[in-house]
């Protein structure tokens, strides 16, 4: 009896002998092939977020030439070169170099008239508080424009008077007018009047006018006025006329 049982023991395999161990085994193989997955879609995935970067600027540089295509008109345009021009110019500008000027008031010649136009006031450019700075010069009773760009203009006339045996006029006025060689005609930028009113003896009347301005290279700025014989010439804080680049 014996001996049939050492028999026994010695044919049985070593899966028969040893059952728990297969088990283990499989399970082992299993957890290797759930590891496994797991890496190749880690990699998968890897590889898919180094494509974006890729793919983004593929696609931009693809739409690139399209987009230019629509720009060329533009640039080319000469309203946009000359933008483009003026900007950059007034940009590199500091404020200390953009064109500026203050003009102050001084006897008229009163034979300054021309045909119909309303006469032409002169002004003083360099004594006292009159100044002209970064080529924007005084000529033949204009301020000349240098730098196409925005300029604040401004002008004020004092006019003044006397009443005699009840005399004396209804009305002043005062125009800040520009001059173009490409245009014959001159344009009147500013105008102010203002009704006289005062009793008395004698009157005065100021009138101020001021405007942000666009203007080209070449540009003349005068003031024309109703009566030049009218303007207060006695001191330059009443009568003053200028123009800066903004």
């Amino acid at each position: 009896m014996a001996d049939s049982c050492s028999v026994r023991l010695a044919e049985m395999t070593p899966e028969e002998a040893a059952p728990g161990s297969a088990q283990t085994s499989r399970m082992h193989l299993r957890q290797d092939l759930r590891r496994i997955r797991c890496a190749v879609l880690l990699c998968l995935l890897a590889v898919l977020v180094l494509m974006l970067p890729t793919a983004y600027l593929l696609a931009r540089h693809l739409r690139a030439p399209s987009s230019c295509t629509h720009q060329v008109p533009e640039e080319r345009s000469p309203r946009f070169l000359k933008q483009r021009a003026l900007d950059t110019v007034t940009d590199t500008l500091s404020t200390t170099e953009k064109p500026r000027a203050h003009l102050t008031v001084k006897k008229q010649d009163f034979a300054n008239t021309v045909g119909n136009h309303l006469p032409i006031l002169q002004w003083e450019d360099k004594r006292g508080l009159a100044f002209t700075k970064n080529n924007l010069s005084y000529s033949s009773n204009a301020l000349v424009i240098p730098v196409s760009g925005d300029y604040y203009v401004y002008a004020q006339v004092t006019f003044r008077g006397t009443v005699k045996n009840g005399s004396k006029p209804n009305a002043v006025t005062e125009i800040i007018t520009k001059v173009t060689d490409s245009y014959p005609e001159p344009t009147q930028l500013l105008t102010g009047t203002k009704t006289l009113s005062e009793n008395g003896n004698s009157w005065f009347q100021p009138i101020y006018l001021g405007a942000v301005v666009s203007l080209e290279v070449g540009d003349k700025l005068m003031v024309n006025v109703s009566d030049i014989k009218l303007v207060d010439y006695t001191k330059e804080h009443k009568t003053f006329f200028g123009a800066f680049l903004l």
